[in-house]
């Protein structure tokens, strides 16, 4: 039977990748830190969106009860 043999020997090992680890971890932190901003921003600006407009509705709503009491 083959076995899955792992490259490295240790936990420490595999975070340091025989010294490129900090630079590999990194480029991971930043890739992650990138694909969050993309998944967050697009739901944060869709919320202000439609606080916005419920807002414009209140506005509106009010002007045509004060047109209507006006006349």
């Amino acid at each position: 039977m083959n076995f899955i043999k792992f490259q490295f020997n240790s936990l420490t090992e595999f975070f340091q990748m025989a010294g490129h680890g900090p630079y590999v971890w990194v480029c991971y932190g930043i890739t992650a830190l990138a694909l969050a901003y993309l998944a967050i921003t697009p739901i944060l600006k869709r919320r202000a969106l439609f606080a916005e407009l419920a807002r414009q509705s209140r506005i509106e709503k009010h002007q045509q009860q004060k047109s209507n009491q006006n006349n």
